[in-house]
């Protein structure tokens, strides 16, 4: 079991902890902004993308355009429909940000030689380079948003999120575009 796996050995389920009450009541004051677990994440979430961009912007990517290099490159994804799963993003959206990073010389597409119905993407030689430029920016975005936390305290945002995705009927994903991300700390 890694260290963010919060399911039991016996079960397979994570345990059930903490409160049985609800905590928000379905009131304004208790849906505050500033209160609102929903509404932070979707700005801390924003607030990253907007770092991302900056760092991304030297290299000629936008925060929209690093995931599938890193995706290609980190963890060998070679088809639009598995990036688009992996991005969170749907399809259509997919295919205009393939365009536009074929277009900058980043990546080519060709269609499978074992199913031509399945077009397959590859970085080129700049795509590999730009590529290993995006998890140190990667890094830097995240190290900014939790400086001033202790590892102790990291980890257990870790966990409380992983809670909360499996709270939420969800499952801790393996679509880190870094590689298996579960249990692997910094050292």
């Amino acid at each position: 079991m890694s260290k963010h796996d919060t399911s039991t050995p016996e079960t397979g389920k994570p345990p059930r902890r903490g409160r049985s009450k609800p905590y928000y009541a379905g009131n304004a004051t208790s849906l505050a902004p500033e209160s609102n677990i929903a509404h932070l994440l979707k700005q801390l979430q924003s607030s990253m993308n907007r770092s991302m961009d900056q760092l991304m912007a030297p290299l000629g990517l936008t925060a929209m355009q690093w995931r599938p290099l890193a995706l290609i490159r980190y963890r060998g994804v070679n088809t639009p429909a598995e990036l688009s799963r992996h991005s969170y993003i749907d399809t259509g959206a997919m295919t205009r940000t393939l365009d536009r990073l074929e277009a900058k010389g980043f990546l080519g597409r060709h269609r499978s030689p074992e199913d031509r119905r399945v077009v397959q993407v590859e970085l080129t030689q700049a795509g590999m380079e730009v590529a290993e430029q995006i998890l140190p920016a990667v890094a830097a975005t995240l190290n900014a948003h939790l400086q001033g936390f202790s590892k102790t305290e990291v980890d257990t945002l870790i966990d409380f999120l992983n809670r909360m995705l499996i709270n939420g009927g969800g499952f801790i994903e393996d679509g880190c575009p870094f590689g298996d991300y579960k249990g692997k700390q910094n050292t």
